[in-house]
C-alpha cells in the first residue's frame, strides 16, 4: 500500500494535473478505525480525533508532497474560518518520513491541523489512500461526504457539504 501511495502522489506530481480518487472511502460511509501516533511517538487511534457532533476534516500528506504545500494556504483559510465548528486532522504518511521530521515541518509551516503519523501505514491500509493531498471530510454523524485527491481540491466546498 505505501509503495502504491507513493508512485501515485510521484505520478500526480509530475504530471502537473489533478488527480481524482478512484480508490478511497465510499461517500456515505463511517470510516474505519486505524492506530497511528502522535508526533511525540505516543500511539492512538485516529478515531479519537474524529470531532463529535461536528465535521472532521482528515488530509493525508507528506513534507516532501508537493500538493499538499499548495492546499496549505486553503487549510489555513478554512482553519480561521470554521475554528471551533470544523476538526482539521493531518495524517502524515509515513512513506520517507519521520516522526520528528513531520512535527518540525508542521511547527514551522504552522499547519492549522491537529498532527499526527501514521508510521506502520495502518490508516493509509483501511482508509484506501491513493495518494498524499487525499481529503476526507466527514459530517457531524460521522458519515464522509467528499474525499478528493490534488491540489485543485476546494477545501471551502467540502467543508460547506458537511455543515
Amino acid at each position: 500500500m505505501l509503495a502504491r501511495l507513493l508512485i501515485a502522489t510521484a505520478t500526480l506530481a509530475l504530471l502537473g494535473a489533478p488527480l481524482h480518487a478512484q480508490t478511497g472511502l465510499p461517500l456515505g460511509t463511517t470510516p474505519p478505525n486505524a492506530s497511528v501516533e502522535t508526533v511525540d511517538g505516543r500511539p492512538v487511534q485516529l478515531a479519537q480525533y474524529v470531532a463529535k457532533g461536528k465535521p472532521t476534516l482528515i488530509e493525508f500528506w507528506a513534507t516532501w508532497c508537493p500538493n499538499c504545500r499548495e492546499l496549505e494556504p486553503q487549510m489555513a483559510a478554512a482553519a480561521k474560518k470554521y475554528a471551533g465548528k470544523v476538526a482539521m486532522v493531518g495524517v502524515a504518511v509515513g512513506v520517507n518520513q519521520s516522526a520528528e521530521l513531520v512535527k518540525r515541518y508542521a511547527a514551522k509551516h504552522e499547519l492549522p491541523l491537529t498532527v499526527l503519523y501514521d508510521k506502520t501505514g495502518d490508516a493509509a491500509d483501511k482508509y484506501d489512500v491513493p495518494a498524499t493531498s487525499y481529503i476526507v471530510v466527514l459530517d457531524r454523524t460521522g458519515k464522509v461526504v467528499y474525499t478528493g485527491v490534488g491540489s485543485d481540491q476546494n477545501i471551502e466546498a467540502a467543508i460547506a457539504k458537511a455543515m
